[in-house]
């Protein structure tokens, strides 16, 4: 029974970091394109430098 006082609020503590963490993801705006993201490896259009 012991453990169950252990398990729980180490449990709380990583999903408030993994919380945390995806909360940061969304206000570093990593969620803004990904369709984008997802065609534009899918293209041959592929160049060193971009065009203007």
């Amino acid at each position: 029974m012991t453990i169950l006082g252990i398990l729980i609020p180490v449990s709380l503590f990583l999903g408030g970091i993994g919380l945390a963490a995806f909360f940061w993801s969304l206000k570093n705006r990593q969620y803004e394109d990904p369709q984008g993201d997802a065609n534009r490896i899918l293209t041959k259009d592929w160049d060193d430098r971009p065009k203007p």
